[in-house]
């Protein structure tokens, strides 16, 4: 019995490291184009948040007006790192939960260039004052096709992964994969035929890319992000899922609600009422499967506060779903028309995306990528003290954006522009401490994810430090049914001194 025991994980052993090989490329191929890609989105997002309180800063540059660098900013960050992460993590944690290898890598690493060149003409198009002026759609119109020509490419290399897995067992990780795989191109679609393609009404097209931006927060960048910290936090603590029966019904919930979400950014706009109204209470409805993922994933963390201490993966998890669970409050805030009053033309729209797409997506990409890299490459990070100063600049850049932008800066821009006695200026002139408060919180993150992307290129090229254990495998867990891990043997990730 011991010998077979004995096989059997040596079995599973050499399967693992033969996913790991299969997927090396494509894996560090949109891991590291991502956090470029995240850099460039930083150093605009430190450009268009100068110009808010200096608007000579670069003035004599075309390119860098404030009208383009900011939606070249956030597309950058959407599309080039965000999307690129996601993809990463899909293709990764759906052949491991699968068992299965690829067979056919390259078509993901073609997809990944396709991918990459189309967001670099829409980059520069913008900044080339060629934008559409659709928030998170600013992009020019031969872009959009090209991208979902691509995603298309990398949702049938996940469905088929799926399809092929070795087992009867669907995990609840897989559950969300599925979900994102299949919501993105619904939503990616729907929002640009109505948009750039059909004939609609430019109040309806504002109503829908507000649905837009909610729905791929809520039914893509969520769903990925929950995923991969269900198995993080179960990888390394060597634990089921606190509760499995809350995990899918937090994902059932989070299929029937967030569809909904997100027209209430139109608010008092002509437009029929209920779709405002059902906008702003789907949204606030939303917290509720948000925060059940976040309770069931911090009570399976629960007494191991010594593995969120030393493990990279675990540490950007665990703050990734304080972050999940701070969206979902701030959500319910501001969509709240007591709220949208003051919040609805201020900061606030900027501090709850960067919440979302920062605070809380990133870093659970984040702890994924250092979960990961380590294991497709066969080495092990260079540096603790890197991995330490991109975690705590994150935090503290993130925390203080959110606070700038929406509970201080946003609610007292809200009302100074309520009172109609006073002049204009003196509203906009309120933001100035906020505004620069911001520039210097980016300019945090800026210095943490250059040292974050120069770590993972060398990563990539596998300079890191070698290992002698089989992709850094080093204690012995026991399977933990069918509702753990899929009785996969890890270590508690050590990053070099």
């Amino acid at each position: 019995m011991p010998t077979l025991s004995h096989d059997s994980t040596t079995e599973d052993t050499q399967l693992r490291s033969e996913i790991d090989r299969s997927l090396r490329h494509p894996v560090m191929f949109f891991f590291t184009s991502g956090a470029a890609w995240l850099a460039v989105s930083l150093v605009l997002g430190i450009i268009a948040s100068a110009k808010t309180h200096s608007p000579g800063f670069l003035g004599e540059c075309s390119w860098f007006q404030y009208g383009r660098s900011f939606p070249a900013h956030i597309n950058a960050l959407v599309y080039g790192w965000g999307a690129q992460a996601a993809f990463g993590v899909m293709i990764w944690l759906m052949a491991r939960l699968s068992r299965q290898p690829s067979r056919n890598a390259g078509t993901l690493l073609v997809a990944g260039h396709i991918w990459n060149l189309a967001v670099t003409l829409g980059v520069v198009g913008i900044l080339l004052g060629h934008g559409s002026g659709k928030h998170w759609m600013e992009f020019p119109t031969f872009v959009w096709p090209v991208l979902l020509a691509a995603y298309a490419c990398i949702a049938i290399w996940v469905m088929i992964s799926f399809r092929v897995r070795r087992g009867d067992h669907i995990y609840i990780s897989q559950w969300y994969l599925l979900g994102a795989t299949l919501w993105f191109p619904w939503i990616y679609l729907t929002a640009n035929l109505y948009v750039n393609v059909f004939d609609v009404h430019p109040l309806m097209a504002a109503a829908v890319n507000g649905w837009f931006r909610q729905a791929m927060v809520f039914l893509f960048f969520t769903p990925v992000a929950i995923a991969s910290a269900y198995y993080i936090t179960a990888k390394i603590t060597a634990r089921a899922i606190y509760n499995y029966a809350y995990s899918v019904g937090g994902f059932w919930a989070l299929a029937i609600i967030a569809p909904w979400a997100g027209m209430h950014v139109v608010m008092g706009a002509p437009i029929p009422m209920f779709l405002q109204n059902t906008g702003a209470a789907a949204t606030m409805l939303a917290a509720v499967p948000l925060l059940f993922a976040g309770v069931n994933i911090l009570k399976t963390t629960s007494g191991h506060a010594d593995l969120a201490a030393h493990s990279p993966s675990l540490r950007f998890t665990v703050a990734g779903v304080f972050g999940m669970i701070a969206l979902a409050i701030l959500g319910v805030i501001l969509a709240h028309p007591a709220a949208a009053r003051y919040t609805q033309f201020s900061l606030a729209g900027y501090g709850y995306e960067v919440l979302a797409l920062y605070g809380f997506f990133s870093m659970c990409m984040f702890g994924a990528i250092y979960f990961i890299v380590p294991r497709v490459t066969r080495r092990e990070w260079l540096s603790r003290r890197l991995i330490r100063t991109h975690f705590w600049f994150s935090v503290y850049g993130v925390l203080l954006i959110v606070l700038f932008c929406t509970l201080l800066g946003a609610f007292q821009q809200g009302a100074a522009q309520e009172n109609h006695v006073q002049p204009w200026k003196q509203a906009v002139n309120s933001t100035y401490p906020f505004a620069v408060g911001t520039t210097l919180a980016w300019c945090a993150i800026l210095y943490a994810n250059i040292f974050f992307f120069l770590h993972l290129t060398l990563m990539w090229l596998r300079l890191g430090r070698r290992s002698s254990h089989p992709t850094l495998l080093r204690r012995d867990h026991s399977a933990l049914g069918p509702h753990g891990p899929e009785g996969d043997v890890d270590e508690l990730e050590s990053a070099g001194a």
